[in-house]
């Protein structure tokens, strides 16, 4: 049977001895590691979440950037589109002022040759008609 005497208080008070100094030797510092390193990675992870949310942020800018500077160059391209359009209506309609110009000129130009020759055919028609009509009569007009 089991007696109870000084050397279950005895025992209890080494129990208890070993227990403080367990926690002092060895509990407390490996839960200090376990604090700090659990500080650690939940400082990592809130780096890593602001970091990735920079980074979406940044992205997003990128892709605005691209999108505005997309309607921007199309936005340009089309005014370049229309001045060139302009530019060669001018260009056309010059060509064809020029060219209805030098079509009357040469109009002008033919209908005066034409007249000339006209003339020049006249008078060589007069006179092959007064040739014909001397030969034919025998006799000379006057």
């Amino acid at each position: 049977m089991v007696s109870v005497d000084g050397s279950l208080f005895i025992q209890i008070a080494n129990f208890i001895f070993l227990i403080w100094v367990l926690n002092v030797v060895l509990y407390k510092p490996i839960r200090k590691v376990l604090t700090q390193r659990k500080e650690k990675i939940t400082g990592f992870e809130q780096r890593i979440d602001t970091i990735g949310k920079d980074v979406k942020e940044k992205d997003d800018a990128f892709s605005l950037g691209i999108k505005e500077a997309r309607a921007k160059g199309l936005n340009e391209k089309g005014v370049l589109l229309q001045e060139a359009a302009d530019e060669e209506r001018e260009i056309i309609e010059k060509i064809n002022k020029k060219a209805q110009a030098n079509l009357a000129e040469i109009r002008a130009k033919i209908a005066k040759d034409v007249e000339s020759v006209g003339k020049s055919l006249q008078q060589e028609l007069d006179v092959f008609a007064n040739e014909i009509g001397q030969k034919i009569l025998g006799r000379a007009f006057e």
